[in-house]
């Protein structure tokens, strides 16, 4: 009877204080921004440190700048020691006459000068490549930089698609045009080599065995004695000059093909970084709706996609 009475007598719960005592719904936790640098977790240690950065290093841009380096030093160190020794047989041996060889000298100064040119020019570009690379890789790892950088870094990706692209081209150029010294020198070493034959050695055909070196161009035909024959040709061949001159002009050919293809590396690699960059914000971003699906409302991150992705 008491306890009936009791309970009677309590006052009724009021409408907003059963509303208070409801559970309230549980909000994810706040996942970082897309686009901000994470973190390090205080508990991971240095080698999970090396490993993260380890991870952000553009190993693709790292090959191709070692190997552009590695081209460019060869063709221009080789090509303007071997310029020097061209110059110095053609004074020694076919052309005697200094006014006759003048406008070669000229040209031949004049492309050493640009050796030095190309090889700074590369050392920066490459260097800039890779930093390009360094931060593509960075931004599409998430590890720095904001949406709104996304668009200067595609932008930047883009020219350095066109001017490598351009640059590449231009290579070919060079490429072609290293190989014409090598053709030049196989021919007069062929020559030699049939001059040292036994078949031909020591009989009166060597003497009419000759070289005319005014059939390449390179000086005019006035030029005396502009053909060299028999043992005479057998010497310039047997001299350091030649021989170091030959093999410096093999070597720089090959450094302007690794040079074509460094550049044909790097090529693939800012088109990719070009593609990954144009859609690396919304990759992102629907990562972080299909988390936020599962785990609360999305509505919000809905918002900050619509404004800071597709409206960039």
């Amino acid at each position: 009877m008491n306890k009936t009475s009791s309970r009677a007598q309590q006052p009724a719960r009021s409408p907003a204080r059963a509303r208070a005592r409801r559970p309230r719904k549980l909000v994810p936790p706040a996942l970082p921004v897309p686009g901000e640098p994470e973190r390090p977790s205080p508990a991971m240690g240095c080698f999970e440190c090396c490993i993260k950065c380890l991870g952000g290093v553009p190993y693709a841009s790292l090959v191709a700048t070692i190997l552009c380096f590695s081209g460019v030093a060869l063709f221009c160190g080789c090509g303007h020691v071997a310029l020097a020794g061209t110059v110095a047989i053609l004074e020694q041996h076919f052309s005697t006459n200094a006014s006759d060889h003048a406008l070669l000298s000229e040209v031949i100064q004049l492309m050493q000068y640009v050796i030095y040119g190309i090889a700074s020019f590369f050392f920066l570009y490459g260097i800039i490549l890779l930093a390009e690379g360094f931060y593509t890789t960075s931004a599409v790892k998430e590890l720095h930089g904001e949406f709104k950088t996304t668009a200067c870094g595609r932008c930047i990706s883009g020219m350095f698609v066109f001017l490598t692209y351009v640059l590449g081209v231009a290579w070919l150029g060079v490429f072609g045009f290293s190989a014409v010294p090598v053709f030049m020198f196989y021919n007069i070493w062929s020559t030699c080599e049939v001059i040292k034959s036994p078949q031909t050695n020591g009989t009166a055909g060597v003497e009419q065995i000759c070289v005319d070196i005014r059939q390449y161009g390179i000086i005019p035909w006035n030029a005396f004695p502009g053909k060299i024959c028999g043992s005479a040709l057998e010497n310039i061949c047997n001299t350091n000059e030649f021989y170091m001159s030959y093999h410096l002009f093999i070597v720089a050919c090959a450094g302007a093909g690794a040079t074509v293809i460094a550049l044909i590396h790097f090529l693939m690699i800012l088109s990719s970084n070009w593609a990954y960059l144009k859609d690396a914000s919304k990759i992102i971003c629907f990562k972080f709706l299909r988390t936020y699906f599962t785990t609360g409302d999305p509505k919000s991150f809905i918002d900050f996609c619509s404004t800071n992705v597709f409206l960039n």
